[in-house]
């Protein structure tokens, strides 16, 4: 592999482990802070209930990611991805040092502020897989999209790991820790790629181009609503999967917060490990090859809950072997197939899918929680065997349509 792409891919991986990292940095915090009801201003802002208060605080990172999702990758079609990274990853930094600002003086408005801007730059993932799509060809350019999930995988094992080992010492130093590599990060994105030139922007502002050309955008083109509806049950499947195993794990074994750590880390250790091979070449249809890893994944979140404690561990775990492959064989054949849209919004579609998936999940499954837990990881399951279903089908059709139309050439 030539210096120059290794040096590329080293720097995207390196940033989305970064950003995922700050992403869930938070998360081990903010339930034992406003969970223990210390009486202070800010878990006690306006007199509202603690558990309230912790529920919006953390609705807003993701809703952040939502819009940053969709609109970040197509402003970098327009304005360079060298320029939109570095001041995506400069203002993370910001971001973080903000919430550390909100911790110290117990603001909770500036708390959610600092939140909300930090989930709308960490959006740049869409520019992270965009630019390796863009720079890349062949087989370097599958193995690189599926080494850049693995660095986003491993963040959200580092990010409550990172949290768990520095906030004894002070509440602000993870997030302090956090600002400072991320500042590093944009130190080697500045390095490592070179200038480019901007898009025609024909005058626009940045803020044209993103509500011109945000990934919703694409949904006026009939495959990639197709690719939309099938890649957003599918992560309808995960997110329930991935928002309440925890839960299952305290209904069902009793488990404690350092138990599901644990558990949570196997899941992204084999996840990580699975990134760097799922990109391999295959002669088979991609949307084929989709089908089988998210009917496999299915299976997982659908042995979680039908099984016991033991069945289920295994299945938790195990669940990060088809959900690696699947998202590498999905970006690989999106970035193949839809690249005259803009690698960028085409990216920015794939992310922003699963953010609204998630919040979409999180609504759904906190109302079929109050029955029972088990109902949520069903429900997920099922929904990640209708997309296996509906990827099998769009495969075969486009067969198909190639069959007919080789017939007709003859």
């Amino acid at each position: 592999m030539p210096t120059k792409n290794a040096l590329l891919i080293a720097s995207a991986c390196l940033l989305g482990l970064l950003s995922t990292t700050g992403a869930s940095l938070p998360y081990p915090i903010l339930a034992p802070l406003f969970g223990n009801d210390t009486g202070s201003a800010l878990t006690s802002f306006l007199g509202l209930p603690p558990k309230l208060l912790l529920g919006i605080a953390l609705m807003v990172n993701p809703l952040g990611l939502l819009i940053g999702s969709a609109v970040l990758g197509a402003v970098s079609d327009r304005f360079g991805r060298r320029r939109i990274l570095l001041t995506t990853a400069i203002g993370g930094a910001v971001g973080h040092a903000l919430t550390a600002a909100a911790l110290v003086t117990e603001s909770f408005p500036l708390f959610l502020l600092a939140r909300f801007a930090t989930g709308l730059l960490e959006g740049n993932g869409a520019i992270m897989r965009a630019m390796l799509a863009e720079r890349l060809t062949g087989g370097l350019r599958n193995h690189a999209l599926s080494w850049l999930n693995g660095a986003f995988h491993l963040g959200w094992l580092f990010g409550p790991l990172l949290a768990g080992l520095t906030v004894g010492f002070s509440i602000t130093l993870p997030f302090s820790i956090a600002a400072g590599a991320l500042l590093l990060g944009a130190a080697l994105v500045a390095m490592a790629l070179e200038r480019e030139a901007a898009g025609p922007t024909l005058g626009q502002r940045w803020w044209s181009v993103a509500r011109e050309r945000h990934a919703f955008t694409l949904l006026r083109q009939p495959p990639l609503r197709t690719l939309f509806s099938v890649h957003f049950a599918y992560a309808c499947g995960v997110a329930a999967f991935y928002e309440f195993f925890p839960l299952w794990l305290v209904d069902v074994g009793g488990y404690d917060v350092r138990q599901i750590a644990f558990v949570n880390m196997g899941m992204c250790a084999l996840m990580t490990f699975a990134a760097l091979f799922a990109g391999r070449a295959s002669t088979a249809d991609p949307r084929r090859r989709a089908s089988l890893q998210a009917g496999l994944a299915a299976l997982a979140i659908l042995a979680v809950g039908f099984g016991n404690l033991g069945v289920g561990l295994a299945a938790i775990v195990l669940f990060g072997l088809p959900h690696a492959y699947y998202n590498a064989t999905v970006q690989g054949w999106a970035a193949d197939q839809f690249a005259s849209h803009g690698q960028g919004a085409v990216m920015g579609l794939l992310s922003t899918t699963f953010c609204l998936a998630n919040i979409v999940m999180a609504l759904a499954g906190g109302l079929l929680a109050l029955v029972d837990t088990r109902i949520v990881l069903v429900v997920g399951g099922a929904m990640a065997v209708a997309a296996a279903l509906a990827m099998r089908s769009w495969s075969a059709r486009a067969v198909g349509i190639r069959a007919d139309t080789t017939r007709e050439l003859r």
